[in-house]
């Protein structure tokens, strides 16, 4: 970025989840990194309601505000002139801030910067994953009735038919091609679906997640391989635990979820070792003493935070060969690829990885000048404040107007 800086001020937009993810870090990790380049940040975060609420219930009042929220539209009309944004950066507005807050920018003459975390914009469920694999078929369609008719969102045709018609309704609206300035997607790969699914192209640029500070590589022995992570289907967790009997005391789990139940049973059989849900610093303590980190997953992942971690502490990464996990790693440089769903692959990566120390120490060097080239927060840091400074010169301002 050339020329004086001239974003100062910068709206947050984001809808908490009630279960704190990753999402949520990243929203407060942004913010910091901002703050620190002298940028000053507000924020209007909303919450979707509580347990033994549903949140998209098929009452008539819920489903119109979900689809359109006058209130959320006026707390971000507000933040806007109170605090003199220059961009408004919106997250997440599922469900509670709806697509108003793109529409409330723009009365404001701010222009609009969202981050494609996941799949939402062209998938109810978010995940283009159903019944244990990935799933397109609402790609493309001005109306996504497939998830409809399989009731994608919590299982429900009325809560999947309100947030299918949130999305006709702002693919109609013209909200989502003309109303945000600039898509931030994670990958190339996540980009070119979101693209043909009806993103503009011309406005979905990649802009990885980031992992600051620098947790750093350390200098122990390393030995066995660490999943960390939401035990669940989509992460290959019944893929792992087959591969796992097949290579016994070599893997190590990390983590809690659905499947917590079927892991804490499998584990009584000694082939691998149960960590359970680990603090952050426990966790790269467990990456900077891991040969490499595994990552089976069946679904096609956004930007899993975990691969950069491991980057970062050197530590390669042994993955299944599909979406955006076949851009991250690439396969003998930065660590091994395996066919998603596949145990015996996977085993044999492993065995393979267990056998030749010398060249996975190498992979993790790889790794490790990958993180540093990419995905530092300095970097992140430089790409996001051009966009800013890119959507503020093309709508010729300098503040609210």
């Amino acid at each position: 970025m050339s020329g004086p800086q001239i974003v100062q001020r910068v709206l947050q937009v984001h809808t908490r989840y009630r279960q704190a993810g990753g999402e949520d870090e990243v929203v407060a990790a942004e913010r910091q990194l901002l703050e620190g380049a002298s940028v000053s940040v507000s924020q209007v975060l909303f919450d979707n309601p509580g347990p033994g609420v549903n949140p998209v219930s098929s009452a008539l009042t819920q489903g119109i505000s979900a689809i359109w929220s006058r209130s959320a539209a006026r707390r971000v009309r507000e933040a806007i002139k109170a605090n003199g944004s220059q961009v408004v950066h919106v997250h997440n507005t599922f469900v509670a801030a709806s697509p108003s807050v793109y529409e409330a920018a723009e009365a404001c003459r701010v222009p609009v910067v969202q981050t494609l975390h996941n799949y939402r914009l062209i998938c109810p469920a978010a995940t283009v994953y159903r019944a244990g694999r990935p799933c397109t078929d609402c790609l493309g369609r001005a109306i996504p009735w497939p998830a409809v008719l399989h009731s994608c969102y919590r299982e429900s045709r009325a809560q999947s038919a309100v947030v299918a018609a949130t999305l006709a309704v702002g693919r109609v609206r013209g909200t989502y091609s003309r109303r945000v300035g600039a898509y931030l997607a994670l990958t190339r790969f996540q980009r070119d679906l979101l693209v043909q699914g009806g993103l503009p192209v011309d406005k979905v640029q990649v802009l990885p997640n980031f992992v600051e500070p620098d947790p750093g590589i350390g200098g122990g022995p390393r030995r066995g391989f660490l999943f960390v992570g939401r035990l669940s289907g989509d992460k290959g967790v019944p893929t792992l635990l087959r591969a796992a009997a097949l290579v016994p005391g070599l893997v190590r789990v990390a983590g809690q979820g659905p499947l917590s139940s079927l892991v804490e049973a499998a584990a009584s059989t000694g082939d691998f070792e149960l960590l359970g849900r680990l603090e952050k610093n426990a966790v790269f303590d467990q990456l900077r003493a891991a040969a490499a980190m595994v990552l089976p997953s069946v679904w096609y992942e956004g930007l899993p935070v975990s691969v950069l971690e491991a980057f970062a502490t050197g530590t390669p990464v042994i993955a299944s060969r599909i979406g955006s996990l076949a851009e991250l790693i690439e396969d003998g440089v930065t660590g091994l690829l395996a066919g998603p769903g596949d145990a015996g692959d996977l085993a044999d990566r492993l065995r393979w990885a267990s056998d030749h120390p010398d060249e996975m120490r190498q992979m993790g060097a790889n790794a490790r000048l990958e993180y540093e080239t990419k995905y530092r927060g300095g970097v992140h840091l430089a790409a996001l404040l051009g966009t800013y400074q890119r959507l503020i010169e093309a709508r010729g301002l300098a503040g609210y107007a």
